[in-house]
């Protein structure tokens, strides 16, 4: 994943020596960051999966979690630019569509949640209470680009996914908060799978946050399940 401005200004992460935010190289006027799963394989239904979409140009991943709220990374949504989703349909293009009117930030960790202009019937994403064992294979899910190595080869138009396996429950996400580390088995993220769910037995346990070739660190669901409570009523 590519290194940012933002990234190199933070002495925090600096010294925590953590691999940037795996997001989607677009126009200037949506920002600066995103992560595509590299390998793994596509997916057949996924009706709680969110494409984000910035200035109309699709940028992060992300899942609804009830009628009008959406959950993806905060490094996705500090920026500016019109926002918007898609719901529903693991050919981003085809799902149900909603602009963003309220965006909140998570103050202790990289999640934000999404408040839309209307509410989406759908199957929505449960989350979980506790973070999954390390040694378990979990699943990654988003639309990031198939390519590592060039940051501007384009999104998928297909949702895809990727088995990992978990190392650690006590990393860090992009910005300091809880996070769980995992290494790929079958594939690892790419540009564009920032705010994609990790699940793990049906639950999504984490939100991308940040990435390399081999591992990746998701911001932790239930270290921050009371401000998405909070915040959501979820």
């Amino acid at each position: 994943m590519r290194r940012t401005a933002l990234a190199r200004s933070l002495a925090l992460f600096a010294v925590l020596a953590l691999p940037a935010p795996v997001v989607h190289a677009a126009p200037a006027a949506a920002g600066d960051i995103s992560p595509q799963i590299v390998n793994g394989g596509y997916v057949d239904s996924a009706p709680w999966a969110a494409a984000l979409y910035i200035n109309g140009q699709v940028w992060c991943s992300g899942t609804i979690i009830a009628p009008r709220w959406v959950l993806t990374a905060r490094h996705c949504t500090d920026g500016g630019g019109s926002m918007s989703v898609r719901v529903g349909d693991v050919y981003h293009a085809n799902g149900q569509r909603a602009n963003v009117n309220r965006r909140h930030h998570n103050p202790r960790g990289d999640m934000s949640l999404l408040y839309l202009s209307r509410g989406i019937t759908t199957t929505y994403a449960r989350l979980a209470s506790s973070d999954p064992p390390i040694g378990s294979t979990n699943q990654i899910y988003g639309w990031g680009t198939t390519n590592n190595v060039d940051p501007t080869s384009p999104l998928s138009d297909w949702l895809k996914y990727a088995n990992v396996r978990v190392t650690s429950t006590s990393a860090a996400d992009y910005f300091g908060g809880w996070a769980i580390r995992s290494t790929g088995v079958t594939g690892t993220t790419g540009w564009g799978d920032s705010g994609g769910p990790q699940m793990y037995n049906g639950r999504q346990v984490g939100v991308c946050s940040t990435g390399t070739n081999t591992e990746q660190s998701y911001a932790s669901i239930a270290r921050n399940r009371e401000w998405i409570r909070s915040v959501s009523g979820v």
